[in-house]
């Protein structure tokens, strides 16, 4: 019998975000949850304040979450959604884990930009996240496009014992000048480490940006794309991560 788990089916949704406004982000996501139907549900980067960097912090205990919360609980889904959250006096671009029995921080950026870093201290380690059985290493954004990240992350998983990465899951946003540096880049990571490569894009208008191009996506190990969005919000794209 094969000690392989067995397939992860995993979304990567774009909802419509409004900037800073949790009520009507964090419904965004339920809803997205819901029509998924999905194990894993990945989202783009801080898109529960949608990539505004003015936007406060968000409390893990925010009663605001518990729609995702309840989502969650309802399909069996463990969302990973992008916020800002503070921790003592230092605050940080993070992934939130989000499933039934409520929210946790699973990962803070590693690599933010220059005008992020001007409010958002950078982390310190990778982190692999283990679900059913798969080990998936986590990443926002720059991270990804950073050639130090996912090599250290794979190092990360060997020292810890866990001993790989069976996908690279990551909530990002990109612009018309960077999805085509993103589209070289995330195969390459693919087909290089052998592993699926997850990554949910922030779509339409309500970020600090003019534009934004969507185009969420999966990677099969092979480096070909399972599925693409478009550059439409409220697109989501599933696929069922298996070994071959």
């Amino acid at each position: 019998m094969s000690d392989r788990p067995a397939p992860l089916t995993v979304a990567a949704a774009q909802p419509e975000l409004r900037p800073g406004d949790l009520p009507f982000n964090a419904a965004a996501h339920a809803e997205a949850v819901l029509a998924s139907g999905a194990r894993l549900v990945v989202f783009p980067e801080l898109s529960l304040t949608s990539y505004a960097l003015a936007a406060p912090a968000v409390a893990l205990d925010d009663p605001e979450l518990a729609a995702i919360v309840a989502a969650c609980a309802t399909t069996g889904s463990v969302a990973l959604a992008g916020a800002p959250v503070k921790e003592g006096d230092a605050e940080f671009i993070a992934m939130l884990r989000i499933d039934g029995s409520g929210v946790a921080v699973a990962y803070r950026k590693l690599h933010p930009d220059e005008e992020e870093a001007r409010r958002f201290r950078a982390a310190a380690d990778p982190v692999v996240m283990e679900l059913d059985g798969w080990r998936l290493g986590l990443a926002i954004c720059r991270d990804t496009m950073m050639f130090e990240h996912a090599p250290a992350t794979a190092e990360f998983a060997k020292r810890s014992g866990i001993g790989g990465i069976d996908a690279y899951v990551a909530g990002s946003l990109f612009t018309p000048l960077g999805l085509p540096k993103r589209d070289k880049r995330m195969p390459q990571l693919a087909k290089g480490y052998g592993m699926w490569v997850v990554q949910a894009c922030f779509a339409g208008p309500g970020s600090d940006y003019a534009e934004t191009t969507g185009n969420s996506a999966i990677w099969a190990p092979d480096g070909t794309v399972a599925v693409r969005a478009d550059e439409h919000p409220g697109r989501i794209v599933k696929a069922e991560l298996r070994f071959y």
